[in-house]
């Protein structure tokens, strides 16, 4: 063999002198379109002189079909030198050839699939394939595509050739080499099938398949079921007659998968004459249940593969197609603003235009059903950042004809409903409604369906039986994956009920997950007549970019993006506020007063950002008294004390299965006077603007109307706490969670005082005067103020301020003493001032805010 063909085969390749005259003497006499005996005997009856035994052999065929079997030479090699021997397969004119390994046991390491040359890999014993041959001309075996090189226990795949040869080149250096080291099987088969149309001209694999010509047939690549070639593109144009529709049904389908998007060889169907038309999809690799369909009478299919020298060992593909008039027609999608899945025969998706409706209906509406279609209908409703929608499906119509000898079951003809997304992981086996029955027997329709989330999905089958089919109303509605009973037309708006369930929780929409944008909800909670209801906030973080709350005050003035506001709600339908909340200050437990309704909850959000939002428990319990668990009314005294349970203790948890434990304190002064209000001591669990108050929480309503300001927090020694009445009352709700672990609690010192007195009051402190002797009492009446310097001859008062001994002496002494005690009384010295108070909600807030009738 020559230089230039030795050079031809791949490293490791060496012809003998008789492999060589023998592949230049097959080369020189076999020309294109022959194939004679002439051809078998030259090859058998080489005379040139060889210090081997021939092993090179050929098997023609003589035009028809013809198959047969070979086998491994027979070799004696004692000197170890290397031999090879090449079998040829040549097919006649309008065949291929199709050569298959039945057992193989080559020395050596099979290279696993990689590529050519790297080693070490089938370095003694091998054999290497070529059958993509296009001539049988000299030098034709030398530039033909390489096939790969095997050894090892693994056979080769089978092989189908390109043109009309294979040749295989099997080596060796061993000594000795048995007939069985390999065997195969060779078969000439017809090339027409692999003819799939009209051959393009200048093309190696393209067609044209005209419906004229052809109405159905077999779609194969090049080689099937042999390993297809590298390097090659093939295009498979259909054209078909208006009106008609192309089915392609890939039977077995099994290409090189290099990735999700195909980056190699793959199979690309165009909705369309040519490849700008849409694309139905990419494939590759192995692909089961395969089944296209054009849009209208044109479909281009385009196989190509990369011109690598990787081993592959696939085979390719195998189809059957079919032009129809009869397919499904798609104006019944395109009419009723959904849109057709480009590949499928019927299948449409349905996306939503923020909570919009439309309607679904059978094919072929508003005349009776096609028999034996297959319909998916893809029902999506928004899902991002800002939006969560779910599917509402109404039935107007619906005959779905049953199996009369298997009435029990959907066996002929039904809809499949899927609520929870099976699709997305083709678990189409597990739907939630099978549907089917005609409404006249029974003039009713299936029940509205609710999805669990985005997405419904319908698969109709209209099986054997003809029906009017259905239509149905669809809805695409805001999913607040909320517990609780829904309002009915799909708002955010939620009801718990007593009768319903005694526990539970609800959270802001979404929750875990941000709450949407520009969004109302409401969350009501009704107790019956001997009950209250307690809510405790488990979670809260509600967007305030310009929050800059005061210690204690919520409402319009500090939250102006997104809050959550609470009302108590009369049975008349009155409510009484009880605070608006933001940022990171999560509300204090919150309990309906004896008597009320229950609570109204509000969630509000503007059309910015957003945040996590809250998560919240309620329990209805007994109604407890107006004082609760403790506490009092408090009236006919100038001053008194209240305090936390057991100050000064720390205050306890509530009892064990109890929400929360609760104190109300009710103080009245005479009319025309007001209340004055100052904590000496104050340490609750919680950070008024960190954290809030979610485990404890002192509410006091010293403005009216107005809601209750939130304390809770440590109150260092040199702040001043000091709160001033709008009116001749006061009231104290202080509330224990069941999620306390306790702190030191509070004391505060009330007083009745008047205000507008100016310098005609002896005591006064932040522009009110405290009633006579208040000074002297022992208690804290103003924030920052000594006791007055005349009190230090007095005796020591009670430590409870229940009496004074400055108004008993003053009273009891007559005329005199009651003038000296005047001009005392005048002489002590002023206190400082008070300390600046929250800022008073606004006019038009005071104004707007409803009567409290709880």
């Amino acid at each position: 063999m020559s230089n230039d063909l030795q050079q031809g085969f791949a490293p490791g390749f060496h012809c003998s002198s008789v492999l060589a005259n023998t592949c230049c003497h097959l080369i020189q006499e076999v020309h294109a379109g022959e194939a004679t005996e002439s051809i078998a005997e030259a090859l058998l009856a080489d005379p040139t002189p060889t210090n081997f035994p021939k092993c090179d052999r050929t098997f023609v065929s003589r035009g028809g079909a013809s198959n047969g079997t070979f086998t491994a030479p027979e070799l004696y090699n004692p000197y170890n030198q290397s031999r090879q021997c090449l079998y040829t397969f040549l097919a006649a004119p309008g065949q291929r050839v199709l050569v298959e390994f039945r057992t193989f046991d080559l020395r050596g390491k099979p290279p696993d699939g990689a590529a050519l040359g790297e080693l070490p890999a089938c370095m003694h014993e091998y054999m290497d394939i070529y059958s993509e041959m296009s001539s049988l001309e000299t030098g034709e075996l030398v530039n033909s595509a390489f096939g790969g090189r095997y050894c090892g226990p693994i056979p080769p795949r089978r092989r189908v050739s390109l043109h009309r040869a294979v040749a295989l080149a099997f080596f060796t250096d061993h000594t000795y080499t048995p007939s069985t080291l390999f065997y195969g099987i060779y078969r000439f088969i017809n090339a027409t099938e692999f003819e799939v149309g009209t051959p393009i001209p200048n093309t190696l694999c393209s067609y044209v398949i005209d419906v004229g010509k052809r109405k159905t047939g077999l779609l194969v690549s090049p080689t099937y079921p042999g390993i297809y070639p590298k390097d090659i593109t093939c295009n498979y144009q259909f054209v078909g007659q208006p009106g008609q529709r192309i089915r392609l049904e890939f039977r077995d389908f099994d290409l090189f998968f290099g990735g999700p998007h195909c980056p190699f060889d793959w199979v690309r169907v165009y909705d369309g004459p040519d490849n700008t038309s849409a694309i139905i999809g990419t494939y590759c690799g192995q692909q089961r249940n395969l089944v296209l369909y054009s849009s209208d009478e044109r479909l281009l299919v385009t196989f190509f593969t990369l011109p690598r020298a990787a081993n592959t060992q696939n085979r390719g593909f195998k189809g059957i197609f079919e032009f129809s008039e009869s397919f499904v027609k798609l104006d019944f999608i395109s009419k009723h603003d959904a849109e057709h899945i480009r590949g499928s025969e019927c299948d449409q998706k349905i996306l939503s235009k923020k909570e919009s409706s439309g309607f679904v209906y059978h094919p072929n509406y508003p005349f009776p059903y096609i028999q034996k279609v297959v319909c998916r209908y893809f029902i999506y409703g928004m899902q991002d950042s800002q939006n969560l929608e779910r599917v509402r499906l109404e039935f107007q119509n619906f005959s779905i004809p049953k199996n009369i000898s298997n009435p029990d079951t959907c066996s002929d003809g039904y809809l499949k409903v899927y609520l929870r997304g099976q699709e997305a992981t083709d678990s189409y086996d597990k739907h939630d409604a099978e549907l089917c029955g005609d409404g006249d027997i029974i003039p009713s329709f299936p029940p509205p369906l609710l999805s669990d989330g985005p997405r419904l999905v319908l698969v109709f089958s209209s099986g054997e039986l003809q029906g009017r089919g259905f239509k149905a109303k669809y809805t695409f509605e805001t999913e607040y994956r909320v517990p609780g009973t829904a309002a009915p037309g799909g708002e955010c708006a939620f009801t718990y009920r007593s009768e319903a369930k005694k526990r539970g929780e609800f959270n802001s929409p979404r929750y875990p997950s941000n709450y949407p944008s520009h969004t109302n909800c409401t969350y009501t909670l009704v107790a019956t007549p001997n009950e209250q209801v307690t809510v405790v906030f488990d979670h809260f973080k509600v967007r305030a970019d310009a929050w800059n709350a005061t210690a204690g005050l919520y409402g319009g003035a500090t939250c102006s993006e997104d809050w959550v506001e609470a009302w108590w709600t009369g049975r008349e339908g009155t409510r009484v506020p009880l605070g608006r909340w933001c940022g990171l200050a999560t509300p204090g437990p919150l309990q309906s007063p004896r008597g009320a309704l229950g609570l109204l909850i509000a969630l509000h959000t503007d059309s910015e950002a957003v945040a996590s939002g809250f998560k919240a428990r309620y329990v209805f319990e007994p109604a407890k008294s107006i004082f609760g668990d403790c506490g009092g009314n408090v009236s006919g005294s100038p001053w008194g004390v209240v305090s936390s349970p057991r100050y000064p203790l720390p205050y306890e948890a509530p009892a064990r299965g109890a929400a929360s434990r609760v104190c109300n304190w009710f103080i009245t002064a005479k009319p025309g006077r007001r209340l004055l209000l100052n904590f000496d001591h104050f340490a609750v669990e919680g950070h008024l603007t960190e954290r809030g108050c979610p485990a404890a929480v002192l509410r006091l309503w010293y403005e009216s109307p107005g809601p209750p300001l939130e304390l809770c927090g440590e109150k260092a020694p040199g702040d001043r706490w000091q709160y001033l009445s709008s009116s001749n009352s006061i009231r104290l709700s202080f509330i224990i969670a069941d999620k306390s672990v306790g702190a030191a609690g509070w004391r505060a010192v009330w007083t009745e005082v008047t205000v507008g007195v100016g310098e005609e009051c002896p005591e006064a402190c932040g522009g009110a005067c405290l009633p006579p002797g208040a000074l002297c009492s022992g208690l804290p009446h103003c924030a920052g103020q000594h006791k007055s310097p005349r009190c230090e001859d007095a005796h020591p008062a009670d430590s409870d301020g229940s009496t004074v001994w400055w108004v008993a002496g003053c009273a009891g002494g007559g005329f005199v003493t009651l003038g000296v005690c005047w001009r005392r009384r005048r002489r002590v010295p002023r206190g400082p001032p008070p300390p600046p108070r929250p800022p008073p909600r606004p006019l038009a807030a005071r104004l707007a805010a409803p009567t409290d009738t709880v």
